[in-house]
């Protein structure tokens, strides 16, 4: 394992190291060394997570040992810790965040790729962790305080599993040792008895390195219950790009009408059972006085909620953070009562579930205590270092519209709000409590300014990484305008016209037939997404064409629209998956949103999503009253600030807030190393330099800017022809993950498409990986190309590669003049798709053998010098420069071809034993090292994995040394016959100058 000194931290990594991973790992050490907080951008498939792993625990070994073996529960004072255990409990804890659950699974699988085994523990909540069979069915604060009802009860009711977590932990040190998720705490609970969710807990208390979702440090409730030493402690925040808009809404609260009409049901009910007990059962646990006051002023705040002058439906009532105070204490409200209020909820959530089970009614098993809601509203309101932070507060009101199909009807359909302008306020309490450092990382932090101004932190180190990839396997384009010259611009002054949509539709229905497999289509928002699909789906487009725009799409690939109910998002993913799949079509193009579920963390690698179109800018509706009160909440804060750091105007805001919607749907193409595909920006304010800028960096180089729509058509199709013969594709299968039964299952939006990623080609191309491992094919006829079965006559796998090749020369000639032509158009029969993208067909022509138009011969052919082509023999058949030419020199080599065919016609028992002996004498021949990378060529020129010319050139230096020159020239009769003249062509060039061995 390659190990790298990276300020002056000896660093192990599982492979070897690219150039952009090494200086993110140095960003990392620089920040954990320096103490200074990190934004570090990196594109997906360059190996964040994996990165800052290795990064962040070498540093962390460099101080002093792991904790393994240290047991959970042990204190200093029982003498039972070693001295190097005592020195690592007083080493700063690591906590790495991310958003989900399933984010962190994948990180704890990164974990065990590396050599470091810190002592770790994953956090989840009771929903995730509870194994108890009551307890597990319910939710939020009423699953909460069930399970401490069962654990400090001392009746046959109790929870079995809470008491036997103390002696688990004690009698394992070793728990911890070794990289542990979710599912095995569940595991280890359900075969051994103690309880997950509390053997976590007892667990974080003696970790290196603890896992959660970003709530436990958010949350003042979650972090509250962390006894960590947060001084000196190391804050990781992975796929933080939604982190700013994440704590601004964990730090604001929404009361609609309806949820506070429900609340006050729930206050009555509490009444009714605390009567009801004590009257029946003397049972005076609840004092139904209480709950009648909650029921009182939640009446009261009901009423003055309606009462609040509204003048403007679209403005709604608007007053400074500090309002919510005085409403408040209209009703007898303040910081003295709320504890109390705070008090009597929590009874009221007791009772209710205590009288939901004594009820044993399956319909209120597992539903969620409204009055939750009002203890959560109140702890926001209310925190416990007094009023300040009100200032970085709106209180609004506003009314909506009453839908119908709601079962709880409010008396008056209004929402009142308190927004949180300021997402710092969140982030502030780490900066009090000391902590060493804040690490926030991404794909997408760009751009990066407005990001740290938000979070009101300092950010000295920053990094925006480039790819990993090369400059041909990524195609990135301003498109301004449509084939009828029409300009693109998804602005409201211009989104409704027929002639933008028109434009719009045609681009994309030429942009369908060039993409191969899949294409994803992103739209600012669902109103301009069944916009264009409506008026798709009832006009041609043309006068010519009785077909409709939509009809058009479809002829090239099966759409799929992104649906607005989370519910039925799940189907619409198996649906795209599906079309892919399908061999019968060619491919599927999936309509969808910015900032919807299709742009936020699914991996659409290879033939998933082969190029996203972003068809315009993703501003947020400027009149939304969130959006209005943040602008002139930045812009309030910009004219009262005459010095100090720089604060982000409400116009730069809402600006960069767009981009970083753009940056997060394009994410989406390109996942690994591998991959490749193309980025069309179909918007003309993209030209402009304010924009551009703002566009990840690492797209940025790529970026071309088209005058006019036939560049666009010409340089696209020859990307993906070039992609077709270099980049070597994999099958788009489905590999199913531990766990996951089928796709059909249980939708994980953060697994889905994992599987059709190969982690290797993050490190290094898949047969060389094979090849280092050993894992190499034995059998000669599983490593040499099929030569002479691929020359055998068959009628049944011939294709016309003449009319293909025709085609091209025309389409081309067509583009090269600018002649921007709708690809699509049913009288448009003398273009057709590319040879990449059509589905091969079968052909029975008893008269003629047409050549098979095999995609990775052109590519090493056209790249030879012209003066050296046309003396390798042979080599003039394999030109092509114009159509006559063309027709000619296909017979030439079809007839050599079909001789060559006849005449190789042998056994198979002889063609093994031959290339047995082949092999032999070139096992002798070679080194070790040598013979498996021989190998691997070999096997990448069976399976395509490689350009032609490359392997033939490697296999020719190979066997360039003076005692290896005979297998140099029988290895010609493993090669194919069409790539002899090639072959030939590499040994005269290799005998003309001398071989660097």
């Amino acid at each position: 394992m390659p190990t790298y000194k990276i300020r002056g931290i000896n660093v192990e990594f599982p492979f070897e190291a690219y150039e952009c991973q090494i200086v993110y790992m140095e960003k990392v050490i620089q920040s954990l060394q320096e103490k200074s907080n990190a934004l570090l951008e990196s594109p997906t498939g360059t190996g964040k997570t994996l990165c800052l792993l290795c990064a962040t625990l070498a540093w962390r070994k460099s101080l002093g040992g792991f904790s393994t073996g240290r047991r959970a529960g042990a204190k200093h004072s029982e003498g039972l810790l070693s001295q190097s255990q005592e020195e690592s409990s007083s080493l700063p804890t690591i906590i790495y965040t991310s958003r989900t659950h399933s984010q962190i699974r994948q990180v704890v699988q990164e974990l065990k790729r590396t050599v470091y085994r810190p002592k770790m523990v994953v956090l989840g909540s009771r929903e995730q962790l509870c194994i108890h069979p009551d307890v597990s069915l319910l939710h939020g604060k009423t699953q909460t305080n069930a399970c401490h009802f069962l654990c400090h009860k001392r009746t046959k009711r109790h929870c079995t599993h809470f008491p036997r977590v103390s002696e688990f932990v004690k009698s394992n040190p070793s728990l911890g040792d070794e990289p542990i998720d979710i599912e095995d705490l569940v595991n280890i609970g359900k075969n051994n008895g103690p309880c997950p969710y509390y053997m976590s807990r007892e667990l974080h208390k003696v970790v290196d390195i603890l896992f959660a979702p970003y709530n436990y440090l958010i949350d003042p409730g979650n972090r509250k219950s962390l006894t960590i030493e947060w001084k000196n402690s190391i804050l990781i925040f992975d796929e933080a790009h939604n982190l700013e808009s994440i704590c601004a809404e964990a730090a604001s609260f929404d009361l609609p009408s309806a949820l506070l009409t429900s609340c006050i049901s729930e206050a009555q009910n509490c009444v009714d059972i605390a009567v009801s007990r004590r009257d029946n059962l003397n049972d005076k646990t609840y004092n139904p006085d209480n709950f009648a006051i909650l029921r009182a002023l939640l009446l009261k705040l009901e009423k003055r909620i309606s009462e609040v002058p509204i003048e403007s439906k679209e403005m709604g009532f608007t007053k400074p953070g500090e309002y919510i105070y005085e409403l408040l204490e209209e009703l007898n409200i303040t910081r003295k009562t709320a504890t109390m209020l705070q008090d009597t909820v929590e009874d009221a959530i007791t009772l209710l579930e205590e009288d939901a089970k004594a009820s044993d009614s399956q319909k209120t098993k597992g539903t969620v205590c409204r009055l939750e809601s009002i203890g959560d509203i109140l702890k926001i309101i209310f925190k416990e270092n007094g009023n300040a932070h009100a200032k970085n507060y709106r209180v609004h009101i506003q009314e909506v519209e009453v839908n119908s199909h709601d079962t709880v009807k409010a008396k008056k359909s209004r929402i009142f709000s308190w927004w949180c302008f300021n997402p710092g306020v969140a982030m502030e309490e780490f900066a009090k409590k000391d902590v060493g450092s804040i690490i926030l990382t991404s794909g997408t932090l760009s751009p990066m300014d407005s990001f740290a101004e938000e979070l009101k932190l300092k950010f000295p180190i920053r990094l925006e990484n480039p790819h990993v990839i090369s400059d041909n396997q990524l195609w990135a384009g301003i498109v301004p305008a449509g084939p009828s010259g029409h300009p693109f611009n998804s602005s409201y002054r211009t989104r409704d016209t027929a002639d933008y949509k028109l434009s719009l539709g045609n681009s994309i229905v030429n942009f369908a037939r060039i993409v191969p497999d899949g294409l994803l289509v992103f739209f600012p928002s669902y109103y301009l997404l069944n916009l264009c699909i409506d008026y798709w789906k009832n006009m041609n487009g043309t006068s010519t064409n009785s077909s409709t725009i939509w009809e058009r799409i479809c002829k090239h690939k099966l759409p799929v629209v992104e649906p607005k109910q989370s519910s039925l998002f799940p189907q619409a993913i198996d649906d795209y998956m599906a079309k892919l799949r399908d061999p019968s079509i060619n491919g599927a193009v999936f309509f969808a949103v910015c900032r919807g579920k299709v742009s936020e963390g699914l991996d659409f690698a290879d033939q998933a999503g082969r190029a996203v179109i972003v068809t315009g800018i993703p501003f947020a509706l400027w009149n939304d009253p969130k959006v209005r009160l943040k602008r002139e909440f930045l812009d309030q804060q910009k004219q009262s600030q005459r010095t100090g750091p720089k604060v982000l105007t409400g116009d730069e805001w809402y600006s960069q807030q767009a981009s970083r919607a753009v940056n997060q749907a394009v994410g989406r193409v390109i996942r690994h190393r591998h991959d490749h595909g193309a980025i069309i920006f179909c918007d003309e304010r993209f030209t402009k330099p304010n924009h551009q800028s703002q566009i990840s960096r690492w797209i940025q180089p790529h970026i071309k800017c088209y005058s006019n729509f036939g560049d666009v058509v010409f340089t696209l199709t020859r990307f993906f022809r070039n992609a077709a013969i270099n980049c070597p594709t994999r099958q788009l299968t489905q590999v199913q993950e531990p766990g996951v039964k089928s796709s059909l299952g249980k939708f994980d939006p953060d697994k889905f498409l994992k599987p059709l990623v190969d982690e290797s080609h993050s490190i290094e191309s898949s047969f060389f990986a094979e090849v280092k491992r050993g894992s190499i094919f034995k059998q000669p006829q599983e490593i040499l190309p099929a030569n002479r079965s691929n020359l055998c006559f068959n009628n049944q796998k011939q294709s016309s590669s003449l009319k293909c090749t025709n085609d091209r020369v025309l389409e081309e000639k067509l583009i090269r003049r600018n002649e921007v032509v709708d690809l699509t158009k049913e009288s448009c029969s003398q273009l057709t798709a590319p040879y990449f993208v059509k589905k091969r067909k079968l052909v029975d022509d008893k008269h003629k053998l047409l050549q098979r138009c095999d995609k990775s011969c052109s590519g090493p052919v056209e790249s030879l010098p012209q003066g050296k082509l046309s003396s390798a023999q042979g080599f003039s058949s394999m030109q092509v420069k114009t159509e006559t030419s063309l027709q000619t020199r296909t017979s030439q080599v079809v007839s050599s071809e079909t001789r060559s065919g006849v005449s190789s016609c042998s056994t198979s028992g002889d063609e093994e034993k031959k290339g047995s002996n082949f092999l032999i004498q070139v096992r002798e021949k070679l080194s070790d090292g040598e013979y498996n990378e021989f190998v691997g060529f070999m096997k990448a020129l069976k399976s395509k994995a490689m350009k032609i010319g490359q392997v033939l050139q490697s296999i020719v230096k190979i066997f360039s040394a003076p005692d290896r020159l005979s297998l140099r020239q029988r290895f010609k009769d493993y090669v194919p016959a069409k790539y002899h003249s090639l072959y030939e062509y590499y040994l005269a060039e290799t005998d003309d100058s001398p071989v660097d061995l």
